[in-house]
């Protein structure tokens, strides 16, 4: 009976953190400071004309999430941005946090173990005022 009440409590103490691996999200600034102390990889998933009309955080990589090879071309792209590793720290950023949930379940869903979603987003959500409103730095973007 006892290694029941201890099994039962373990799950009861293991559920809870297997789900906050799951969809784990930062604030703009949190992904600012972990980018800048070499923490975290932050990718912009945007397009091209976004890029140009917002600019991008600065620091952070490029890749548009409508890859031209799909999916698979996608994940090869983040590959090589992280050394392969698909353990490595990526933050993603879109305008609002709708696109990046969805590329966090389909990186997830791939292997990659340590996605964070910047769910504010730069242009704010519900979640937070953006990178922009923030204030938080950004680079120009001409030849994207």
């Amino acid at each position: 009976m006892k290694r029941y009440i201890i099994a039962g409590w373990l799950l009861a103490l293991w559920l809870p953190l297997q789900s906050l691996a799951a969809g784990a999200v930062l604030s703009a600034p949190e992904a600012l400071a972990a980018m800048e102390a070499g923490r975290l990889t932050l990718v912009d998933i945007r397009t091209p004309p976004e890029w140009r009309q917002t600019g991008v955080a600065r620091g952070a990589s490029r890749l548009d999430m409508r890859h031209p090879q799909g999916g698979q071309g996608f994940v090869n792209d983040l590959l090589k941005m992280v050394g392969g590793d698909k353990n490595a720290p990526i933050g993603l950023i879109c305008r609002t946090g709708n696109r990046t949930t969805q590329v966090q379940k389909f990186l997830e869903a791939q292997g990659f173990t340590n996605i964070y979603n910047v769910k504010e987003g730069m242009a704010g959500s519900g979640a937070g005022p953006g990178w922009l409103r923030r204030g938080l730095p950004v680079e120009q973007c001409t030849r994207c």
